[in-house]
Parts: C-alpha cells; structure tokens; sequence
C-alpha cells in the first residue's frame, strides 16, 4: 500500500522526498523495483574423507551378505570390529542403507498405545455426582493462608459443604 503511493508520488516529488513524507523507507522501495535474482543451489563439495564408490559398494555387499542380512548396522558394526575389520561408522552403514534402499527404518514392531479417552462424567439429577476442591487464601497477616474445602454437586452446582481451616490437616483429605 505505502510501495503503491510512493510510486506515485515519485515522478511529481521524487522517490526519497515521498518516502520521508509517508516515512517510508528508501532502501526498502529500491529493493522492491528490483528484487534479487534467485540463485541456484551451489552443489555441496564432497568430503575428503567420504567413502569412494566401491567402497560404499563393498559395504553394501556386506550388509546384504547372507551373515548380515537379519543384523542391525549396529550388530554388523561390533561384529566386525571383533573380527578386525573397519568399515566405516555404524551411522554411515545406515546412510548408506538409505541411500540404496530408500527409507530404512528400525527392524523391530515399535508398540503404538491406543489412544486415550478422557473419562467424562454426566451427571443427571442431584446428589448424582460430586466434586471437590481446595483453594488456598491468603490470610490478613503476611505468611498466613486459610484452606477453603470445598464439596460441590456437578448437577445443581450447589456447594453443600464448605470449611474454612487455618491449617491443612491430613484427616480432612482422607489421609489419616
């Protein structure tokens, strides 16, 4: 909206006297007149220390060899590193899975638990359904507090019982 009025006020006052006046910024009309060209993604560099191809090939063919064909990278990994051979990292092994196979994931059944239900309570006529609560108050003095008990029917949202107490007694909330 501000780009649009600056655009016309620029052939009569000129671009910079119109900013000022709308107090818009210069820069910021200069750069919509001509906005940067987008560039191409510069290709990323291999590493130095990356395997070469018939090395990722000799990895592959481990993997898929009928020794490790049932093992995690992590099992092949330990189990070759026992035996004296280093390949390469267990997380390149699954890199390299990737990469060949397309998604690769965790071979076990991960358990999925069944969704949860909030339980929800209906109550239909008085002294149905009850609930409770305690609050704590602020006292006359500083450091005091009074503790409202406080036992309510869901259905009429009558508080049939009430107690005010300086302190919180275990035996109020059943506890002994």
């Amino acid at each position: 909206m501000i780009a649009a009025t600056v655009e016309e006020l620029t052939p009569i006052i000129g671009t910079r006297p119109a900013c000022r006046v709308l107090g818009a910024s210069a820069a910021t009309i200069y750069r919509h007149r001509r906005p940067p060209e987008p560039e191409a993604p510069k290709p990323r560099p291999t590493p130095a220390r990356a395997l070469s191809e018939p090395e990722r090939q000799q990895v592959l063919d481990v993997l898929h060899s009928e020794r490790f064909v049932d093992v995690s990278p992590e099992e092949t990994y330990a189990t070759l590193l026992d035996e004296g051979t280093y390949l390469c990292s267990p997380r390149t092994m699954y890199r390299i899975l990737a990469a060949h196979h397309g998604g690769v994931r965790e071979r076990r059944n991960q358990l999925t638990h069944p969704a949860y239900n909030k339980p929800e309570l209906l109550a239909e006529r008085p002294n149905e359904l009850w609930s409770w609560d305690i609050s704590k108050l602020k006292g006359p003095a500083k450091w005091t507090w009074f503790y409202l008990y406080v036992i309510l029917d869901v259905f009429s949202r009558f508080a049939p019982r009430r107690k005010t107490r300086v302190m919180f007694p275990g035996s109020l909330c059943g506890r002994g």
